[in-house]
């Protein structure tokens, strides 16, 4: 690493730890201690905005490449600002941030500030794009229009999620309405898909609403691919030295509840050397493993984790506290 940038990181640390109350000349390990942690987060910082920014451009490139230039619409807020572009004339730039904005509103409520301040950048940012670049219209084919616009656009949409953000306030509004319902997120999503399609059939065409239903499926398919499915909760188990440090770092910075296996690490053939280890799991959302990731790298880099699938939860603290990222 350069000296210069170095010695900038090491004024930055020292003046965090000096807030913290380190008055005092600062010991070199926990100066060292500090400078990991502050790289660990500074690299999560810039791959999560890096991808927030990557989908902005490749939701911008779906809907000015492909959509937009042939009036198609897709489900969510998006489809939402499409159809009122066509009655009103309002450029879709202004009506992304507008009609996004109450649900990003709700998302700092229910899941956190931080979530909604990175939501917003990046629908800013979509915006932006959206309206100062001109994209080349790559097909006429009506067909391939529905398909790749609903590719590109779903790809923005993973990428986004997988940097801590959302582009398309609908997964919020699905969030909050689960949890006060029986509904799923799926089929908060899909009665509200519903709606927008038919309210396009009514004002374009019926055609242009197939089409639509066509774009949706395969923006969902690919948001699935970005993100490895949809579903709302994440089962992380962890193997790791420092077990009680992460369990720790999952209650305190997460507010999520965790529970601990006494497990033997498997590695050797005589069992009397087999070491005991505190085997750490959770449920928390997607939205969070960028979160979580970073909080475990900060103390184990070498950690062992394994994430699944799951597709709803009841009871426990996932759903009594309030999501943070």
């Amino acid at each position: 690493m350069n000296p210069l940038f170095q010695q900038v990181i090491q004024d930055v640390v020292r003046k965090r730890l000096q807030k913290e109350g380190f008055n005092r000349p600062i010991p070199p390990r926990i100066l060292a201690d500090a400078m990991r942690v502050f790289r660990v987060e500074a690299y999560h910082w810039v791959k999560d905005y890096f991808l927030i920014l990557l989908g902005a451009f490749s939701a911008a490139f779906g809907l000015n490449g492909f959509l937009l230039p042939n009036q198609f619409i897709d489900g969510g807020v998006t489809g939402i600002s499409l159809l009122v572009e066509v009655l009103t004339g309002i450029p879709l730039s202004i009506l992304l941030i507008a009609i996004n904005l109450p649900f990003l509103i709700l998302g700092a409520w229910t899941i956190s500030r931080q979530f909604a301040v990175r939501s917003i950048i990046a629908i800013i940012v979509l915006s932006v794009v959206v309206h100062f670049l001109h994209f080349p219209i790559v097909t006429d084919d009506k067909l391939l229009i529905a398909i790749f616009g609903g590719f590109f656009l779903g790809m923005g949409i993973g990428l986004s999620v997988r940097g801590g953000a959302v582009i398309d306030g609908t997964e919020v509004l699905a969030v909050y309405v689960s949890r006060k319902t029986s509904l799923s997120i799926g089929d908060v999503i899909l009665i509200f898909n519903i709606v927008i399609f038919s309210f396009g059939a009514y004002i374009l065409s019926v055609e242009i609403a197939l089409y639509a239903i066509l774009t949706y499926l395969a923006a969902s398919k690919t948001v699935d691919f970005v993100i490895d499915g949809i579903e709302e909760y994440m089962g992380v188990t962890i193997i790791s030295e420092h077990s009680d440090d992460i369990r720790i770092a999952i209650t305190e910075k997460l507010g999520r509840g965790c529970t601990l296996y006494h497990g033997k690490r498997g590695f050797g053939r005589d069992k009397s050397h087999l070491r005991h280890t505190d085997i750490v799991y959770t449920v928390i959302t997607r939205l969070e493993l960028a979160k979580l990731q970073t909080e475990i790298d900060k103390i184990d880099e070498d950690a062992f984790v394994i994430m699944s699938r799951i597709k709803d939860t009841k009871g426990g603290m996932v759903k009594k506290r309030p999501l943070k990222h």
